[in-house]
């Protein structure tokens, strides 16, 4: 058990700060804030959507955005829709402070992300609250989350377990589109296929209405693809439904239901006899249940049951191989079931939500190793099972005074590989005139360590049974502000102190020198800070112009500091009618010292036309055309995965 007050002094500090914070408001009974005034909700429309101005996220209830302390983005359907992108990693590639590196760089190729340069295992995804992580690797697949379901996308940098528990990097918060909200008293949806070179192919529908009280979304798609560099392919299937029913003016209940089959493969690997293929299966259902009690006080809580596989399969040829022949297959077979829970009561200037949220997962992992691996010792199958399970309560309060926000939170976490972790945070906003949001948040957050590092292992990986989970205290402070006629701006700063850092000890550093390498918990701190910038700026004939930049400072105390930082830079043509067009960069440097075949010296730009050609009523169709790598940049870490030059597609939309 962690003895939480005498880990640091301020550790202690901060419960105390968060419990005072919450008698605050009854003990001065200081009055109910006035509502915002016009002039803020105008600057705020200017550069938000009315719908936008709500996020859920970071305290898993509805508040305003500029109440929200965290260094948090939004991306919408609408802005998904004009990047025609295929998948989630192609739209979270244009946000600031994310660092993604592709597997392939083709056509839905995958993603590894971290956030202000964290590990992929340090951020949590989620779909509509549901983890989507993999209890395996820790990390997240997400080319099984079709980009066409998705309502909207928050974005948390920095950790945020006092509300979700194990994610220390941050939150990557995936919201479907409603069932039934069409906001008419007929049926909406949407039909879209495109078609590219190497035959890239993205067809897709979603239609959502009523029936009777009943809404419903429904969606279908399919991608596939020969490759666009060498020999890479690419297929998926992808089935979702969503399902609401009003049992009274009051209580409302939901269901959703997903399957997705994502089969690909990176080809013929360069400069080595090799071709990798992999599958990546998810199939889930979720019920829901939202209920007002009182004026006051509200009740929602939800059940998931959530299947995923993924397989990887190394096979050697050549000119001396024939047929291919096995190097290495991999196998995780992965089921989770869960719930939450939560209360929320809104008086006054207090919005109180009390939560519990409980998970259930395994693992059935096989291994199978060829002749190659073998001869070095590895076993020809190793199968292993492994499971967890985890339960957390917690509670946080926004609190909002005249133009000030606090937003106290704590969460305690139990689950069986490590044990209990107490994740405290508190956040503060100030609205600074009408024009500017000043923000500063200080959080402790953790991160489990993943069953195959626990339990399970690799090839020439022994499990630890005795890991603990990452730590860190992070600090941010940051400013939004529209203060500067026609330009929105946004700045953070932040700070993040890791302790336990995972680390992968070779079998020579081991005492006594072992066969197999083993994962540790490094002595030494881990500290990353750096500054994030954002601008916009208002049209101007139609005309808009964007930038962003993040730059993280990586200081090991045991081996060589990292800096690392990317560039996102955007110019946006809208008239509002029939064209839109755009034309967006992005840099990345990844301060890579290790690898020889990486090449980052170029810019990546994209461009994007969408042209609407008829239009009537309700009914809009339009044709698109993308440019991908319009420069023919090249922007990889590992020569094993590099980006293809220019390539082209179009495709036409149909929206009712």
């Amino acid at each position: 058990m962690y003895n939480f007050f005498s880990k640091k002094t301020l550790s202690g500090i901060i419960p105390i700060c968060l419990f005072c914070l919450t008698l605050f408001p009854t003990l001065l009974k200081c009055q109910t804030s006035a509502a915002q005034s016009e002039e803020e909700m105008e600057m705020l429309r200017l550069f938000y959507e009315e719908k936008d101005l709500e996020i859920l996220t970071p305290t898993r209830h509805p508040k305003h955005i500029s109440e929200a302390a965290e260094n948090i983005s939004v991306v919408t359907a609408e802005e998904i829709d004009a990047m025609n992108a295929h998948t989630v990693a192609e739209v979270l590639n244009r946000v600031p402070g994310l660092f993604l590196s592709s597997f392939a760089h083709d056509f839905c190729s995958n993603a590894v992300t971290k956030i202000q340069a964290s590990k992929d295992i340090h951020v949590l995804f989620l779909l509509d609250g549901m983890p989507w992580n993999f209890l395996s690797g820790g990390g997240a697949m997400f080319n099984a989350i079709p980009v066409g379901i998705i309502e909207r996308i928050e974005i948390i940098r920095g950790p945020a377990s006092s509300a979700w528990g194990s994610s220390l990097g941050g939150v990557v918060s995936i919201i479907t589109k409603s069932a039934g909200n069409t906001g008419t008293g007929r049926p909406a949806g949407a039909v879209q296929a495109s078609y590219g070179e190497g035959e890239s192919q993205d067809y897709r529908a979603g239609i959502s209405g009523k029936a009777g009280s009943a809404g419903y979304f429904l969606f279908a798609g399919h991608q596939e693809s020969d490759g666009l560099l060498f020999s890479r392919d690419y297929e998926n299937d992808s089935l979702f439904s969503k399902f609401s029913l009003p049992l009274s003016r009051d209580v409302n209940v939901g269901m959703s239901m997903g399957y997705s089959d994502p089969r690909f493969s990176y080809g013929d690997i360069p400069n080595y006899d090799r071709t990798i293929s992999a599958v990546e299966r998810a199939v889930f259902v979720t019920g829901t249940v939202d209920a007002r009690l009182t004026r006051t006080l509200g009740l929602a809580f939800s059940l998931y049951a959530f299947k995923q596989k993924y397989s990887q399969t190394h096979l050697l040829k050549g000119d001396d191989v024939s047929p291919p022949e096995l190097f290495l297959d991999e196998v995780y077979d992965e089921q989770t079931t869960g719930g939450s829970g939560k209360l929320v009561w809104e008086q006054g200037i207090n919005t109180v939500v009390f939560g519990l949220d409980y998970k259930d997962g395994d693992v059935d992992q096989t291994i199978c190793s060829g002749s190659l691996y073998q001869s070095f010792g590895a076993p020809k199958i190793a199968r292993t099972s492994s499971d967890v399970t985890s339960w957390a309560i917690y509670l946080n309060d926004t609190i909002s005074v005249n133009r000030w926000s606090f937003t106290p939170g704590i969460r305690y976490d139990y689950n069986d590989i490590d044990g209990s972790f107490v994740s405290p945070s508190l956040g503060i906003t100030y609205r600074l005139g009408e024009t500017s949001v000043l923000r500063a948040s200080a959080a402790r957050g953790f991160t489990t360590p993943p069953l195959a590092m626990t339990a399970g292992g690799a090839v020439f990986l022994d499990p630890n049974p005795d890991l603990e989970s990452e730590e860190v205290w992070s600090y941010q402070a940051g400013m939004e502000t529209s203060s500067i006629p026609y330009i929105w701006m946004k700045a953070a700063v932040f700070y993040h102190d890791l302790e336990n850092a995972l680390y992968r000890m070779l079998y020579t550093e081991r005492e006594p020198p072992d066969i197999n390498d083993i994962t540790v918990n490094k002595e030494e701190n881990v500290r990353r800070w750096g500054i994030e910038m954002e601008a916009e700026t208002l049209p101007f004939h139609n005309l808009s112009i964007s930038a962003g930049f993040s730059y993280v400072y990586v200081d090991y105390e045991d081996i060589d500091d990292e800096k690392k930082h990317t560039w996102n830079i955007g110019i946006r043509y809208d008239d509002k009618d029939t064209l839109n067009a755009e034309l967006f960069g992005h840099y990345v440097w990844w301060n890579d010292h290790i690898s020889q075949l990486s090449d980052y010296k170029d810019f990546i730009w994209d461009m994007n036309l969408n042209k609407t050609f008829y239009s009537k009523e309700d009914m809009t169709m339009e044709f698109f055309i993308t440019v991908h790598n319009l420069f023919n940049g090249d922007q990889y870490v590992s020569g094993l995965y590099q980006n293809p030059d220019r390539w082209v597609e179009g495709g036409i939309k149909f929206d009712f």
